[in-house]
């Protein structure tokens, strides 16, 4: 069984290091509404969290995590995020525990981009352009399924497979500069994305380790000039990394914990960056955290707390965002 653990890092490694290979390409991904933290325990300790969840957050960050939930029949998580340029985002995730056959999870994603107001270039206008037709909404969804299971009592391996989508409205075109002619196409793609992640503990206290791919998938293409397309990548990001609760370096403290989560991320559209992040945990009920995010150029910082009575969990998180002030997240979770 150690030499199938080793096997499977190696083969996660692989695409890891392509990334690693990879020109830098900064801010030339598409799809980045998967890209938006979603759950606000794990925002609260600066997005370290991808080998702590252990509930239906790790659907979102590391799929191995929803092997964790072993005490609990079901796991259900709502969050909402109030994102940045008065654009939004509602996440839902739901884990059931199959017992020897492992756990199953469903997630839902649905990012509002807000009212845009739809305009094409007139040179012959003051402005230069026109509003062509009434303000339209534009979205982003994602749908899917995740599985994991414990391979042995130290290893769990999870994979999700998700369906994403995106809409960006109507592409008007006009068949000459001096026709008043105009047509539109639909702005809009699809595509199939996976992610799959490890947890692994060596067996010294706590410690465990780890590493995962999201939004792992091929490029896409978007309508954009008269007969042409415009392809990009997805967001997709390898993370490496270990969590440990700390304190049992100093013995055993059944009422507190302080887990530690850190790790290394390279995202496919940016240089290497590295999260860490704390969760202090009192009398098993009051959370507290607190993380910072390396390598951004606009975040860093962040805050946050719970409350979690064993089957309630309800959580807030405050993210530094630089020249866009401040990110709130809030998520509440029931387990039974």
């Amino acid at each position: 069984m150690r030499k199938l653990v080793i096997l499977l890092h190696l083969i996660l490694l692989i695409p890891g290091y392509y990334l690693y290979g990879q020109d830098e390409k900064a801010a030339q991904a598409g799809f980045k509404f998967m890209d938006v933290e979603v759950g606000a325990r794990a925002s609260g300790m600066g997005e370290a969290f991808s080998f702590i969840g252990d509930d239906a957050n790790a659907i979102f960050y590391n799929p191995a995590g929803i092997a964790q939930l072993e005490d609990k029949k079901f796991d259900l998580m709502v969050s909402r995020v109030d994102w940045i340029a008065e654009t939004s985002v509602i996440a839902i995730g739901l884990v059931a525990n199959l017992d020897v056959f492992g756990n199953v999870g469903f997630s839902l994603l649905s990012t509002d981009y807000g009212e845009i107001i739809p305009t094409m270039i007139d040179p012959n206008t003051p402005a230069g352009y026109v509003e062509i037709e009434e303000p339209f909404n534009m979205g982003a969804y994602a749908a899917g399924i995740t599985y994991a299971r414990r391979l042995t009592d130290k290893f769990m391996i999870g994979g999700n497979l998700r369906y994403s989508f995106e809409h960006l409205g109507l592409s008007p075109f006009k068949e000459s500069a001096e026709s008043d002619s105009i047509w539109y196409e639909e702005n809009e793609t699809g595509a199939m994305v996976f992610d799959i992640g490890t947890i692994f503990y060596p067996g010294f206290k706590s410690l465990r380790i780890g590493m995962s791919i999201v939004s792992f998938s091929t490029a896409q293409q978007y309508e954009y000039d008269e007969g042409g397309t415009n392809s990009f990548e997805l967001p997709v990001t390898f993370k490496m990394g270990g969590a440990m609760d700390i304190l049992d370096l100093f013995g055993e403290y059944s009422d507190y914990s302080l887990l530690v989560d850190v790790e290394l991320v390279h995202p496919r559209d940016f240089s290497k960056r590295y999260h860490m992040g704390c969760e202090l945990g009192v009398l098993k009920i009051l959370k507290l955290r607190a993380g910072y995010k390396f390598g951004y150029d606009e975040e860093g910082i962040a805050f946050g707390a719970g409350v979690n009575t064993g089957n309630i969990k309800l959580d807030y998180a405050y993210s530094e965002f630089g020249v866009f002030d401040f990110v709130n997240r809030v998520s509440f979770g029931v387990s039974f």
